[in-house]
């Protein structure tokens, strides 16, 4: 409860004075609260941007998104410091499933839990014993409708604005600075707020101490439910949807007790959405351009002039107006052209879906659920450890327009920060430049793709399917059938059919590759086996023209890693037939080469110690393929082995490969048996 001595305005204001609470607008409450985060500096597709922490935290965080939270930042701030942007909305517009609603929903998560905190915490005010005044029969309380901050009322207490601010400064101690600051948010009070307060000084004479005793001031309620400080007004279908939901109607139940017909408190702006959201709140249109058109004319007047206006009453409003629209719905809303004034007073973000894979694979954990799964028997369903990597690199690939200058696995690499061969980042950036030119949406970087909800239908698809519940495992190679079955079921278009069909084919070749390199730490019983083959080469070919090579060709050097000096032997004949496998035929080739392998060693071991060269496919390919020939005359003889286990030593190198693949690569019984079986096939070899 409020203590009835907190409760008065006076002590409100000097609280203000002393800094245990604050007085600004909705875009600077939501622009300080992100920018007391720690702001990080990210490079992004070969561009720098900041990454804002407060979006990377709590249970289920935002992931990636960065050029989105930027944009949204920098409108926020330039609205918090009177630019442009105050009068506007802004706009999330992409593809379903890429994340617009969920950011919005987070936003709105992160900002409550901000204004929770005392020195943050909005408050409005009431005028109390209200049937004193004679005509509100049986009312006694009322609430400021749009919850306006106590300070709009201290603004507006007198006619005379230099009147108010004399008394804000003699009576409270305020400097002319500080007065002037406040009077940068100044804005009239509401209609039914200014004829209530123009009642009481009819009635005391127009004595502002007796005045105050009217009036008493508390917090605004952050009860979710209740739509306040929060809100979200999900589009409606054409006719239930009208402006009363948005702006309120008159009360009936009011009339009843209210005499005096000119009072704009007959209306009751509350059962509205907007109203609840107006003291500082954000309001949420969820698909704006699925309204019928007069509720989109509503919206233009609320965002042009921030104020809620019924009857020519107006209520003047604080809120940050977020809104959420699909591609099409908003190219049939551009297409009518006397349409064009509302989305001039947009500000429209296009959000693309995420095309970096090893930040799908956060996602793909969320479409795959935090709880354990189980079968339909209600036993454990286990995850193949490769799950993860075939779902993520699958719907990234349908992600990635194709380009001439890129292959579609070069620029899937390069998009998560990986090495591509000799291609470089900058590469990437034109091509992105380049695409990002086309007026139509859809074929910019990353604007079309297998979305967040196919990928969680093709999980389900999977965790239905018999051989899931039969095996209690959810098996890798099975999720690109169920990917396959979502892409014919809800793909309209048939080139886009056709586009991502052909980027599974890709998924599975580098699924094929991994389950390679999966094979051979089984088979080595060790699970980074691979790793220290791959890093042997490249401490190889940099130790190969050392002065202090003696004729044994043992190198010492100082791992960067541990900082430890080691001993390397270097094998000539290992490093040419890694180099015959990555068919560098002539001893120039080789030479380039290694000579971009030393570079890049040179430039990411400083940035990042623990750099293992695993995302070049190539080269670790060619490496398991070198090991896997020498260890057992050929990758066609370990096939061979597995495959037919008649003898008696087949059968054991079986049994000890699934026994480290269950002790020691975390897989089950029927992953482990399934992904051998599917290495001894020739399938999806590239």
């Amino acid at each position: 409860m409020t203590n009835p001595k907190n409760s008065k305005l006076q002590h409100h204001l000097t609280a203000v004075k002393e800094g245990g609470r604050c007085f600004e607008n909705a875009f600077q409450s939501v622009t300080r609260m992100i920018l007391e985060s720690n702001i990080e500096k990210v490079v992004v597709n070969g561009k720098t941007t900041y990454d804002f922490s407060i979006f990377r935290t709590g249970k289920k965080p935002i992931i990636g998104m960065y050029d989105e939270l930027n944009s949204f930042v920098s409108y926020v701030k330039d609205a918090a410091e009177g630019g442009s942007s105050k009068e506007m909305a802004y706009v999330l517009v992409g593809e379903p499933g890429n994340g617009k609603t969920f950011f919005v929903e987070f936003l709105c998560t992160k900002y409550r839990n901000f204004l929770t905190k005392p020195q943050n915490r909005k408050y409005t005010f009431r005028f109390k014993n209200i049937d004193k005044l004679g005509h509100y029969g049986r009312i006694s309380v009322i609430e400021s409708q749009t919850y306006e901050d106590p300070m709009i009322l201290a603004m507006n207490l007198f006619e005379d604005p230099d009147e108010n601010k004399t008394w804000l400064a003699s009576q409270f101690g305020f400097s002319d600075d500080e007065v002037e600051t406040f009077y940068e948010n100044y804005r009239p009070m509401g209609a039914c707020s200014g004829y209530i307060w123009n009642d009481i000084a009819n009635f005391t004479g127009g004595n502002i101490d007796e005045m105050l005793k009217f009036i008493e001031v508390i917090p605004v309620p952050l009860v979710e439910s209740l739509g306040t400080v929060t809100g979200k007004y999900p589009a409606k279908d054409k006719i239930t949807s009208s402006a009363v939901d948005l702006l309120g109607e008159e009360s009936i139940q009011r009339l009843l007790h209210i005499t005096d017909t000119n009072n704009p408190y007959r209306f009751d702006l509350r059962r509205g959405a907007l109203a609840r959201v107006a003291g500082g709140g954000v309001h949420f249109s969820d698909e704006i351009y699925k309204n019928k058109k007069d509720l989109v004319q509503v919206y233009l007047g609320v965002i042009q002039n921030r104020s809620i206006e019924i009857d020519g009453y107006k209520w003047p409003i604080d809120t940050l107006i977020i809104a959420t629209s699909n591609n099409s719905e908003f190219n049939r809303f551009l297409a009518e052209k006397e349409e064009a004034p509302i989305v001039d007073r947009c500000r429209i973000c296009y959000v693309s879906h995420n095309t970096n894979y090893k930040l799908q694979k956060d996602l793909t954990n969320y479409s795959i659920g935090s709880e354990p799964r189980t079968t339909i028997n209600r036993e454990s369903l286990h995850q193949d450890p490769n799950l993860n990597y075939a779902a993520s690199v699958s719907v990234v690939l349908t992600r990635l327009p194709r380009s001439e200058k890129l292959t579609p696995v070069e620029t899937l690499k390069l998009a998560s920060g990986e090495v591509a061969g000799e291609k470089s980042i900058k590469t990437l950036a034109e091509v992105i430049d380049t695409l990002n030119q086309d007026p139509d949406i859809v074929k910019r970087f990353g604007q079309k793709g297998l979305g967040q909800r196919n990928l969680g239908r093709a999980i389900q698809l999977l965790i239905e399917s018999s051989e899931t519940n039969e095996g209690q495992c959810m098996f890798a190679y099975d999720i690109f059938k169920a990917i396959e079955r979502v892409i014919l079921d809800y793909v309209t278009d048939a080139n886009d059919r056709a586009k991502y069909l052909e980027d599974l084919k890709m998924a599975k070749g580098m699924y094929r590759e991994r389950i390679m390199t999966e094979m051979f730490n089984a088979y080595m019983d060790e699970p980074l086996a691979i790793r220290k083959d791959v890093m042997n080469y490249v401490n190889m070919i940099i130790g190969i023209d050392a002065e202090n090579l003696g004729p044994d060709k043992m190198w010492k050097y100082k791992d960067p890693q541990t900082s430890e000096l080691k001993a390397l032997k270097i094998d000539e004949r290992y490093i040419k037939s890694v180099e015959e496998r990555l068919e560098l035929k002539t001893q120039e080739k080789r030479e380039t080469f290694r000579t971009s392998i030393r570079k890049i060693y040179g430039q990411k071991i400083s940035v990042d110690p623990d750099y293992d060269f695993m995302d070049n496919l190539e080269l670790v390919k060619a490496v398991t393929d070198v090991r896997l020939k020498s260890d057992i005359a050929g990758a066609g003889s370990l096939i061979g082995a597995l495959a037919n286990r008649t003898n008696e030593e087949n059968q054991k190198l079986y049994d000890r490969m699934i026994d480290t693949m269950l002790n020691k690569l975390n897989y089950c019984r029927t992953c482990a048996q399934k992904t051998i079986e599917y290495f001894c096939t020739q399938e999806d070899e590239k």
